[in-house]
């Protein structure tokens, strides 16, 4: 074989790369699609697609199908391993850490995504996801007083995607159905927002990371106060006008709402397991008495009753929504609810159909795949449009991401 020199060998390769450049000018449009599909694969998985997968996506999108895309990068594990659970860990805890190990909170968003579950269920389903679907698995039993299932899960490297297994919340948990309320019953979400404290720490989390409201975005000082609580002093440092015009406009909202949880607690030993790590979510079934209370009602919800001796005393776990008039109205209440319950599950299906809940959740995904906030009318109506697909089509999470992907493709 004649050895070509250097010279040789240089004029090949530039050749080559003409000839290359000559495929992509004749057919300009797969070149763009294919830039497009790696953009949408890297926004949605965080990593390059396989050659195979490229030309795949690359075809539908040139085939006008980009959706159908944005789909198959969805297919690669590391949409679920990294992609949603880094969206979903932060919610799971109080600090907002992105590091916290896996839980059953996490494990039952990351599911129920990957199977299209309507999403508004996070707040009220009897829904769970183990890991007893990994095959070849050798997991500890899921425990209502430990995270060891999950945690050797997440140390397996198995892929989630294939890990996950749908079942019904009361059937593990020994919850009654009627008392599961989505990730807000789990064990993780328990530990994280039941823990001491009065159990408003749960309402405040749930509006926060299922609403992307925080309580001063929802502060209306033109509700009634009577249901706040008597630990709520109504004269704090002995100046009355900071109860009435600043805890008010909390309280006065919240503590109807937070009834709710009158009946859960998450129980503990305070003195050797400070933080929780062996307790379990506590819940006062039909029949059951709290000695302190006389009532189901757990005896958190009448600590510090002394403050203001006059104040609310919760005597059962009926909700209402004082938020559907004033200003909270904007809020989006579903016209289909009645906007008063009992328990837990009823309140998430209250949050859950608010139109806040769909827009927070289309807000978010947009900010994670398009890595900036909205900026402009453009993106402001584009996440109206998302948002407007999502409750119109079964609230499928995947969908809001694909949608979103395609949006973003061309940065």
């Amino acid at each position: 074989m004649k050895i070509k020199s250097p010279a040789a060998r240089l004029l090949c390769a530039a050749t080559a790369c003409l000839g290359t450049l000559a495929a992509i000018s004749a057919n300009p449009a797969l070149a763009g699609a294919e830039e497009q599909a790696a953009q949408i694969h890297s926004r949605l998985t965080g990593v390059k697609p396989s050659v195979g997968v490229l030309t795949a996506m690359a075809e539908e999108i040139a085939n006008g199908n980009a959706e159908v895309a944005a789909h198959l990068a969805m297919d690669n594990d590391a949409f679920y391993n990294v992609t949603l659970k880094n969206l979903v860990t932060p919610w799971t805890n109080r600090d907002g850490d992105n590091f916290a190990p896996l839980n059953d909170y996490t494990a039952t968003v990351i599911g129920m995504v990957r199977d299209d579950v309507d999403f508004r269920e996070i707040l009220s389903g009897d829904i769970l996801y183990t890991g007893t679907g990994a095959s070849g698995l050798n997991l500890p039993a899921y425990s209502n007083s430990n995270n060891n299932h999950y945690e050797a899960l997440e140390n397996s490297g198995y892929p989630l995607q294939s890990a996950l297994q749908r079942q019904p919340q009361s059937s593990v948990t020994g919850l009654p159905s009627e008392a599961t309320a989505g990730v807000m019953t789990t064990r993780g979400g328990a530990k994280a927002f039941f823990y001491a404290g009065t159990n408003r720490a749960m309402f405040r989390f749930t509006l926060m990371n299922h609403l992307c409201r925080d309580l001063e975005q929802v502060h209306d000082t033109s509700r009634p106060p009577d249901r706040i609580r008597q630990d709520v002093s109504r004269s704090p440092g002995g100046d009355s006008r900071v109860f009435q015009n600043n805890c008010i406009g909390c309280h006065s909202g919240m503590d109807p709402m937070a009834q709710a949880f009158a009946y859960y607690n998450f129980a503990y030993d305070v003195e050797n397991d400070p933080t929780g790590e062996n307790g379990q979510i506590d819940y006062n079934r039909s029949g059951d008495t709290d000695p302190a209370t006389g009532t189901r009602v757990q005896a958190k919800n009448h600590i510090n009753s002394a403050t203001f001796p006059y104040g609310f005393v919760i005597p059962d776990d009926k909700w209402d929504n004082y938020w559907r008039q004033g200003p909270n109205m904007h809020l989006g209440w579903s016209e289909t609810l009645p906007g008063s319950g009992n328990g837990a599950k009823s309140m998430g299906q209250e949050l859950a159909n608010s139109q806040a809940f769909a827009q927070c959740q289309v807000t978010k995904v947009f900010e994670q795949v398009c890595l900036r906030a909205p900026e402009d009318q453009a993106d402001r109506d584009q996440i109206e449009n998302i948002t407007s697909n999502f409750t119109g089509n079964g609230y499928k999470l995947k969908q809001v991401y694909a949608d979103t992907a395609v949006y973003c493709a061309g940065e």
